[in-house]
């Protein structure tokens, strides 16, 4: 019997469906050995950093069983995922396992399916020491950044605060940007637009915008600018001075790096990158479709590169032919380039089957599955699809000196832009661009009304999640693996809040950032942050030792440490006031926070300890007043749904309030839950028992469940 580890339970049935009865498959669950929690957990002796890695207390029952399996098996394949943590993993596994009497093999599937498994299993290798070394490297770097750091923001300022050396850049970035948006002063401009037509055309219309003065660009700076040049303008004949046409190729986006899906999933489908990365873990480990079983869709998600295997742009070939056309297909393979700091460890992630369509898979995919799905497939083959094709036309008038200019471009022939939307136009009908008409140089137009409209600059956009992590790559901040969690840390640390998608400092995080730019400059500098992601990659790639790494970093960040209790001064918490008084002592009282959630506290504390819990909204409103409904619990430990009105309003209920009223008695409806755990609406007041007809699918009355 041959023993195949994977990290994950859910592929262990494809990958030991497709090897046989010869194989047993197992899985570690992840890592089964790191560093202690409750301790730096790094020794360092005259310049030699030695990681102390303990056993996981959660993984003791998973070790012992995968030794006893070890023991039974002829040979040992160690299939952790093909990346820097995968790699770590395996070399753990090793180490607990402690196997020498059968040959250890490193695999790697880069998908899930019969053809991936089956190439991993061909070419077994020993672990790669580099890349162990390198997830050594950045894992002691953490620690002792993360570790040493944060009991000084503890004593400084407030305690439960980390400080860690990705997530403080990130943090960083956020605050830079609110800090520049707060400094930015708008300066005004103004624009004048004419609503045009042809002479003796007046039904059709365009618009062309001011552009300077006899062909040259002119800023108009102020409302006497744009006066003067309305005054010049109106009701006076444009006069046609030049017409271009021109035909523009737009070429195809490559298929998903593992940061571009990141970006656009969060642009085009509201998805967080954690919740993206979830979502793409799931297709890569497989689903079970109808017909076939647990199968893997897509290729490893974790890669900075565009690379794709000839055989899958073959098969992508194959179905544009089939589905579009020829005219849909280049004459030749396209072939992308990766960015210099790529790593081309493992392709771009594309669907495993091409056969295997969103549409045809729709039935079997939950739909946040399904529409992550449907981007991935849709982007790949469009990659390997004809260029799209716009039909541009720019038009310059001229009105007694003044320069006028009006463009547009429209779909010519859609090429790849059939398959994957680019949010270019939509029409197709060959036209230069709609409401702009055929024009001749020399040809008089008339002015319907000529417009002026203050404007002012704009401060630079906040962050969302999908801006932040294009600036990580772009500035060379973490890797692909580690934007999602690099976002959900900062966000669960709140250090950042978000809000309708974008991104804030918190007070808490900026005071931090003041602090860490204050103290640890090197920690929170960009330029040195993606230095030591340079080098983390040097150590993959074997040209640098990660011990010189590490001295070479920790000489200068020891002195930091040694300076900073005298460097940074103690700051006082920022105190957030509520407009409730103590009852026992008539001081305001202020928010607190507890591990248990937000409370109100006595401004007086600790000669005054009172204390208030602030109960949670339900979302509805109090179907007797009006105030907002908030869920409370009782002396028994019950949560139920009450007034936060009350004493002055009574009103309590089991139930939740839909917020309308029954069409029977016109008593409050409420939401109620079936034994199976279905919920359906029905009337609160049980002698009415009104149920919805959509809710008596199994003849129960509301007042029997």
């Amino acid at each position: 019997m041959k023993l195949v580890i994977l990290e994950s339970p859910t592929k262990a049935g494809t990958v030991g469906r497709i090897l046989g009865s010869d194989y047993k498959v197992a899985a570690s669950k992840g890592h089964v050995r790191d560093l202690p929690e409750t301790m730096l957990g790094v020794k360092i002796n005259g310049g030699v950093f030695e990681p102390v890695y303990v056993n996981l207390r959660d993984k003791i029952s998973i070790i012992n069983t995968l030794k006893k399996q070890a023991k039974e098996a002829d040979c040992v394949y160690l299939a952790s995922d093909p990346d820097r943590e995968g790699e770590a993993i395996a070399w753990h596994l090793a180490y607990v396992l402690k196997i020498t009497d059968v040959p250890v093999y490193r695999v790697t599937f880069n998908e899930i399916t019969e053809k991936g498994i089956k190439e991993g299993m061909s070419a077994p290798r020993a672990i790669d020491r580099q890349l162990v070394d390198s997830y050594q490297a950045r894992r002691v770097l953490d620690r002792l950044v993360g570790y040493q750091i944060s009991p000084i923001l503890w004593k400084k300022f407030k305690n439960n605060l980390s400080a860690g050396r990705v997530q403080s850049v990130a943090t960083r970035l956020i605050c830079d940007r609110e800090e520049e948006i707060a400094n930015f002063v708008p300066k005004e401009y103004w624009s004048v637009d004419a609503l045009l037509y042809p002479e003796g055309n007046p039904d059709v219309k365009f618009k062309a915008g001011y552009y300077g003065k006899n062909g040259k660009k002119v800023e108009l700076k102020n409302e006497e600018e744009a006066l003067e040049v309305l005054k010049a303008v109106k009701g006076k004949k444009f006069t046609v001075t030049e017409v271009r046409k021109n035909d523009k190729k737009q070429s195809p986006y490559p298929a998903f790096t593992t940061s571009t899906l990141q970006q656009d999933c969060a642009h085009k489908l509201g998805y967080a990158p954690s919740r993206t990365m979830q979502l793409a873990q799931t297709l890569y480990e497989g689903v079970n479709i109808e017909g076939a079983g647990l199968t893997g869709l897509i290729t490893y998600i974790r890669t900075d590169s565009v690379r794709v295997s000839d055989s899958a742009v073959d098969a992508a070939r194959d179905y544009i032919l089939k589905k579009f056309g020829q005219k849909y297909l280049p004459a030749k393979k396209r072939y992308y380039r990766n960015k210099s700091s790529a790593q081309d460890a493992h392709e771009a992630i594309r669907p495993a089957h091409i056969e295997m369509t969103p549409e045809m898979l729709k039935g079997s995919l939950k739909p946040e599955l399904y529409k992550l799905y449907k981007l991935i497939y849709d982007r790949f083959i469009a990659s390997q699809m004809a260029d799209m094709v716009l039909a541009q036309t720019s038009v310059t008038l001229d009105c007694e000196g003044h320069t006028f200019k009006s463009a547009g471009s429209v779909v010519k022939f859609k090429g790849f832009g059939a398959e994957y939307d680019s949010g270019a136009a939509k029409d197709e009908d060959g036209k230069a661009e709609p409401g702009i008409p055929d024009l001749n140089t020399g040809e008089k137009v008339l002015s319907d009304s000529v417009t002026p409209e203050q404007h002012f600059t704009q401060p630079p956009p906040r962050y969302n999640e999908g801006s932040l992590v294009k600036a990580l790559e772009d500035l060379g901040i973490g890797r692909p693996s580690t934007y999602a969690t690099i976002i959900s840390t900062i966000v669960s640390r709140e250090y950042v809040r978000i809000e309708k998608k974008t991104l804030y400092p918190t007070e808490v995080g900026t005071i931090v950032t003041g602090i860490m730019k204050n103290a640890f400059p090197e920690i929170v500098d960009v330029k040195f942050t993606a230095g030591m992601e340079d080098n983390l990659d040097a150590i993959a790639a074997g040209e640098k030792d990660w011990q010189t790494v590490l001295a070479d970093f920790y000489g200068p960040f020891s002195k930091e440490l040694e300076e900073a209790d005298s460097k940074i001064e103690k700051i006082k918490q920022p105190v957030k006031m509520s407009d409730r008084i103590c009852e026992k002592c008539g001081k305001p009282m202020v928010y607190r926070k507890s591990k248990f959630g937000e409370f109100l506290g006595c401004s007086g504390y600790p000669s005054c300890k009172n204390i208030i819990s602030i109960p949670k909204e339900v979302g509805k409103v109090c179907p007797e007043c009006g105030k907002p409904l908030v869920y409370k619990k009782s002396a028994k430990g019950r949560q139920f749904i009450s007034c936060s009105g009350y004493p002055e309003c009574k009103f309590a209920s089991t139930f939740e309030p839909t917020g309308k009223n029954c069409p029977k008695c016109g008593k409050y409806l409420v939401y109620k839950t079936r034994r199976g755990g279905r919920r359906y609406i029905a009337c609160s007041d049980q002698n009415c028992g009104y149920v919805p007809s959509s809710a008596k699918n199994d003849g129960e009355k509301a007042e029997n469940v």
